[in-house]
């Protein structure tokens, strides 16, 4: 079998990914605007919204819709339905099976949206160096964040595993002893 056959068995076996569920803005103010479905996608756009963020809830959906909104707003106003639909992205590929995970997901991307606004400002010839420094103790505690956060996720959805390492192990005469992965 060549390299090029392996792939194609490895792709065959997962299904195709249907495209993130995105939003159009609508302008209502200069900080606020009002999402509605791209073209064509009128009938399955708020059913696939509910879906991707794992929720029946109308309230749920609207209230995460603006909490993305208000992450992806621009400092010289407006919002950025690129950053909306890219957090949706993100937040359905997390595949969150109720509101709890849902939540954790729209956090996850709004602080994900915000770290790279922060090392965006950090190029070149951006101010001095106590600026460079703040934006980058900034962008690091919200990378960091962004880690806890995902950490967290899986240990919603697998538990919380616990690693116990031994280094050091005495046997004395006529003990014995079991090396390797013990399992009860």
């Amino acid at each position: 079998m060549t390299e090029g056959q392996g792939r194609a068995l490895t792709s065959a076996d997962k299904p195709p990914r249907q495209k993130p569920v995105k939003v159009k803005l609508r302008v209502v103010s200069t900080n606020t605007a009002k999402a509605y479905p791209p073209d064509g996608m009128a009938k399955t756009w708020w059913t696939r919204l509910q879906k991707a963020l794992g929720t029946t809830s109308s309230a749920f959906v609207n209230q995460s819709l603006f909490q993305l909104e208000a992450a992806a707003r621009l400092h010289c106003g407006g919002v950025s339905e690129i950053t909306v639909n890219a957090a949706l992205a993100l937040i359905e590929a997390a595949a969150p099976r109720d509101e709890i995970e849902a939540a954790l997901a729209v956090q996850m991307a709004c602080t994900h949206s915000a770290a790279m606004v922060v090392l965006a400002r950090l190029g070149p010839g951006h101010g001095s160096e106590k600026r460079v420094s703040a934006l980058g103790s900034a962008a690091a505690r919200l990378l960091t964040a962004y880690v806890k956060q995902v950490e967290l996720l899986n240990r919603l959805r697998h538990g919380a595993r616990q690693l116990v390492r031994v280094e050091h192990v005495h046997i004395n005469e006529g003990g014995q002893a079991v090396i390797g992965n013990v399992t009860p």
